[in-house]
């Protein structure tokens, strides 16, 4: 297809791989060209006609782009990445430190403004879809109270923080919800619950050799907007285990609006997901917003947007009429 929209991917951990997955799904998408920090001839991509560069060269293909998808953590690489491109490119990411992200959009805002581009910022499931669903809940049942839930699985954000503590040569989080919390919700009680009353979260990390141990697993608990709030638990275990048990990505969750209609009529809406690939499917995600943002540039839409300013058609390969026939 001539018309297909060219797109570039940064970042080739699991969710630039995931990425690359997604794209081959689309037929009115075409996979252009990685970027990577590493040695590009260090990787070995099976993708024939597509180029494995290195990062600084991504401004030379400004006018060979439609849409660079943003596959870095949020930690350190986003912050720095995602005002960098979103100059040159039309862009998506899947920024995800909450607490950060009003202060994300406004650098990453001024800079698509500046270069004219088109940037949909923290796209993913969380946040992302969960996000659209918490909003279109609280508007429907404006009297009651909304929980979200994550997991149990596997979180990339809270596992990347975790390998960039000192003395950590790898791990893995887990983010499990506690049932109790969850089943007064779903009775409609309407429960006050702290972020801590509501999940806890289990750690398996390998220590470098000679770390101390007590300092990292100190440093992880006390780590803000990451472990600080919630109960936390650590366990040491060997390469060998966290390769055998821990290599798996699954992940989900559910977004409950427990509201009330009329005096008295009780409504719980409930939307979730059940993931076996954390990384494939937020890569999903991210492909169909790469559409929308490509799409919002076509019409001027300059700057930074986040899933509360996409319409859902925009998501979609089919046009308007065929989404009207076959799915209103």
């Amino acid at each position: 297809m001539s018309d297909q929209i060219k797109v570039g991917i940064v970042g080739y951990g699991n969710l630039g791989r995931g990425t690359i997955e997604a794209i081959k799904k689309c037929s009115d998408m075409k996979l252009v060209a990685i970027f990577t920090r590493r040695a590009p001839e260090s990787l070995s991509i099976n993708e024939p006609n597509v180029e494995v560069l290195h990062i600084s060269s991504a401004e030379e293909y400004k006018d060979k782009i439609d849409v660079m998808i943003l596959c870095g953590g949020s930690a350190t690489d986003l912050p720095e990445q995602g005002p960098y491109f979103a100059r040159m490119f039309n862009t998506i990411d899947s920024y995800d430190t909450h607490a950060k992200i009003p202060d994300y959009f406004g650098m990453v805002d001024e800079a698509a403004k500046a270069g004219g581009k088109t940037s949909i910022i923290s796209v993913g499931w969380d946040p992302g879809l969960f996000s659209v669903n918490r909003l279109m809940a609280e508007a429907i049942l404006p009297s009651g109270e909304t929980y979200t839930f994550w997991g149990k699985g596997l979180s990339q954000g809270h596992s990347d923080a975790i390998r960039r503590v000192e003395g950590v040569a790898g791990g893995v989080q887990y983010t499990v919800p506690i049932e109790e919390a969850v089943e007064r919700v779903k009775s409609g009680e309407n429960p006050e619950l702290t972020t801590g009353e509501k999940h806890r979260r289990v750690c398996y990390v390998v220590a470098k050799e000679g770390a101390d141990r007590a300092k990292i697993e100190q440093d992880i608990k006390t780590m803000p907007n990451y472990f600080a709030d919630y109960e936390t638990e650590v366990n040491f275990i060997t390469t060998e285990e966290l390769k055998e048990n821990h290599s798996k990505l699954p992940h989900g969750g559910f977004v409950i609006r427990s509201g009330k209609s009329g005096e008295e009529n009780k409504q719980i809406i409930e939307y979730s997901l059940n993931l076996d690939s954390n990384p494939e499917f937020t890569a999903s995600v991210l492909v169909a917003y790469a559409r929308a943002a490509y799409r919002l540039n076509k019409e001027g839409q300059a700057g930074a947007k986040t899933v509360f300013d996409v319409a859902p058609g925009y998501l979609s390969p089919r046009s308007a009429e065929d989404l009207r026939r076959d799915l209103l």
